[in-house]
């Protein structure tokens, strides 16, 4: 098998619309047209990729930055928090990673946590796992 990227990320979600307007309002997500399930959701670009909001979750979340989470890579940490302090988001202010690369996390509605990491000026020698 070869895999040739990611595609999409999806989270089980318990209200679409407090999602979809957190991911749209608070992230600045571009929302997406999404076919006609018979279940309710939404689609938002990532890049390339897609994030999937899938509704009707009914179970507790766990999530953390150590643990289970998802990352989006920015262009400026310090413009991804002036935006998440203009929405009135609750963050952890941005914290430098040992390779260099700037940190914040957050927590979407249901508790999903977030990592928007700046790359800038990291060691570019240990964010690529060598090839087998």
């Amino acid at each position: 098998m070869q895999i040739s990227e990611l595609n999409h990320v999806a989270l089980h979600v318990a209200d679409v619309e407090t999602s979809v307007a957190f991911y749209r309002d608070v992230m600045g997500l571009k929302q997406l047209p999404r076919p006609a399930f018979d279940f309710p959701g939404a689609w938002f670009a990532l890049g390339t990729q897609e994030l999937h909001l899938i509704g009707g979750r009914n179970q507790a979340v766990h999530s953390h930055n150590r643990g289970t989470h998802f990352a989006l890579q920015v262009r400026s940490i310090r413009e991804a928090e002036t935006q998440l302090q203009a929405a009135g988001a609750e963050y952890r202010p941005a914290k430098k990673r040992p390779d260099g690369a700037w940190q914040v996390f957050l927590a979407d509605p249901d508790g999903h946590v977030i990592e928007l990491c700046d790359l800038g000026d990291a060691d570019s020698s240990v964010l690529v796992s060598p090839s087998p």
